[in-house]
């Protein structure tokens, strides 16, 4: 219903229905609106008029004194199917909308809703026996009335018409409902407590995560094949020592190999400080220690040998054959650099017969080595330890590094170049040292000219400071070399500059025999010459 005024035909017509009292067809006449005087025993219903609003009195009928009107009045009229059964609406109530709608308050009202008495084409009684008397103090609203959408159900029956009241509708959900709504709830509460639980315990910002967790290490064997780096490292490192030299000012630290007798090997430049004043420390891999002296030491050749008081029961290393090594072979270097005792790096062979002057030139300490060169880690502290191959054999003694310049106060730390003493010759030095205590020196008995800058090395065409170029009867005068003669080779091995030379005949045994090829007067010759002895005193120039 809108705010517009409207007849009662155009509300009829919005709802799709004419009232059947309009006996013209719809408009409202004199003669309509008179009540029909003919029903018997008819009891006017007391009206009044719309706009006064009287209070409402009506009983309240009960459901055994009245029934609905039948099929062919009311409901046909208000829109009921024609052919439902009767019983089938003894209670049932109309919906507010199923009516006219009409102005006016909601009354009670029987029959007819215009307010006219009840006809009998439009009443139809329970019981033709006895005819119930009408409702008393009914409000009709005039022609047309109906219930106006939504009004509230009156004492006789929903929208003022009779029947029983509407059954009470089913409030609440079932209990089948609110299980499953418990449950829900209480999982949404759980999960909601774990997350805040974590959330809670969880430092903000810090990455930090109470749950996390790597697991646990996977497991495995220690046990590696012998001839792996660590296999020959766990047989290798109980023979393997280090030294610590205290004395007044100086100290030295350095390592050192076990051999035959319960000797160490170790190099010169370790012990060179060691005297009866100064106390030398042997400390084994078991980290037993105790004390040693020097049994001899060897300035040119960078070697000595030491004694110490016990040896714990560590083993005696093995010593291998130098002249079988060649360069590529896997090496690996043992030892105590910068103290750290125990120490393994491997690399390999990267050179032979290396050239390596070390300590000062021309002083009695000048050391002249034709080393093995590696690519092995060797720092300071590495000194005396021993090279071995895949066997576990000794190839050498870690005695020099090649660096691009010293720091103040100390070495730089290794560059990949290092260089040990072969062990050929240290054995020979370390039985000479045993058993007298000296190291021999081995010489040719010929001058360098230093001068000299072609191919090879040349031997000296004038004495220097009474020392003739070639010494009388000497090795080299007896293989009939002379003053001014070119040595191209020693053993197939061109020479490069004299350095080399002096390493190599230094690395040599007395007696052994060398073929040179050397050149005079543009022209070629071989020569073999027998390595002898030098003077018991050392000196940094051939003789």
């Amino acid at each position: 219903m809108t705010d517009d005024a409207r007849t009662a035909r155009e509300a009829n017509d919005a709802e799709g229905r004419t009232p059947s009292e309009f006996a013209d067809g719809g408009h409202e006449t004199q003669e309509s609106r008179r009540p029909d005087l003919s029903g018997p025993e008819f009891s006017r219903p007391e009206f009044l008029p719309a706009g006064e609003g009287a209070p409402f009195h009506a009983e309240q009928p009960r459901d055994d004194d009245w029934s609905r009107p039948g099929a062919q009045s009311d409901h046909a009229r208000w829109g009921r199917p024609q052919d439902q059964p009767e019983s089938l609406h003894h209670d049932r109530h109309l919906p507010p909308d199923e009516g006219d709608q009409g102005p006016g308050p909601v009354g009670h009202s029987w029959g007819d809703p215009s307010g006219r008495p009840p006809r009998q084409d439009t009443m139809v009684f329970a019981s033709q026996s006895a005819q119930p008397p009408p409702p008393t103090q009914a409000f009709g609203m005039g022609p047309g009335w109906a219930p106006p959408p939504g009004a509230p159900v009156g004492p006789g029956g929903f929208g003022g018409f009779g029947g029983s009241p509407p059954r009470p509708a089913r409030s609440g959900p079932r209990t089948t409902t609110l299980v499953i709504l418990g449950l829900v709830i209480a999982l949404l509460a759980s999960t909601l407590g774990s997350v805040g639980t974590y959330l809670l315990t969880k430092p903000a910002g810090s990455g930090r995560d109470p749950s996390f967790s790597l697991g646990g290490a996977p497991t495995g064997s220690n046990v590696r094949p012998p001839e792996s780096v660590a296999g020959v490292a766990s047989k290798v490192l109980p023979s393997v020592v280090s030294l610590a030299v205290e004395g007044g000012a100086s100290s030295s630290t350095g390592s050192g190999f076990l051999i035959k007798g319960g000797y160490v090997v170790t190099n010169n430049h370790v012990v060179a400080n060691a005297d009866s004043r100064v106390q030398i420390q042997i400390q084994f891999n078991n980290r037993k220690s105790t004390s040693a002296v020097v049994v001899g030491r060897d300035p040119e050749s960078d070697l000595a040998v030491v004694k110490p008081a016990e040896t714990f029961g560590a083993p005696e290393i093995v010593l291998g054959n130098s002249d079988n090594v060649v360069v590529g072979d896997p090496v690996i270097a043992i030892g105590s650099p910068l103290g750290l005792t125990g120490t393994v790096t491997s690399g390999i062979v990267s050179s032979l017969n290396r050239p390596v002057q070390a300590g000062e030139e021309n002083s009695s300490d000048t050391t002249w080595l034709s080393a093995v060169q590696t690519d092995a880690a060797i720092n300071p502290g590495n000194s005396g330890g021993p090279l071995v191959n895949v066997n576990g054999e000794v190839i050498g003694v870690n005695s020099a590094i090649a660096t691009l310049g010293r720091s103040v106060g100390g070495q730089s730390g290794s560059i990949g170049l290092g260089f040990a003493i072969p062990v050929n010759h240290a054995r020979r030095v370390a039985e000479e040292l045993i058993t007298t205590g000296k190291a021999k020196k081995s010489r040719i008995g010929v001058a360098i000219d230093p001068t000299y800058q072609g191919v090879g090395v040349r031997i000296a065409t004038e004495s220097r400071q009474g020392t003739q170029p070639v010494e009388p009867n000497g090795p080299a005068a007896q293989a009939g070399l002379k003053p001014g003669d070119v040595i191209l080779e020693i053993d197939g091995v061109v020479l490069q500059d004299g350095n080399e030379l002096i390493a190599m005949i230094r690395n040599r045994a007395p007696g052994e025999k060398l073929a040179v090829k050397y050149q005079r007067g543009g022209e070629e010759k071989t020569a073999t010459v027998t390595v002898g002895t030098a003077p018991e005193q050392p000196s940094p120039q051939p003789s």
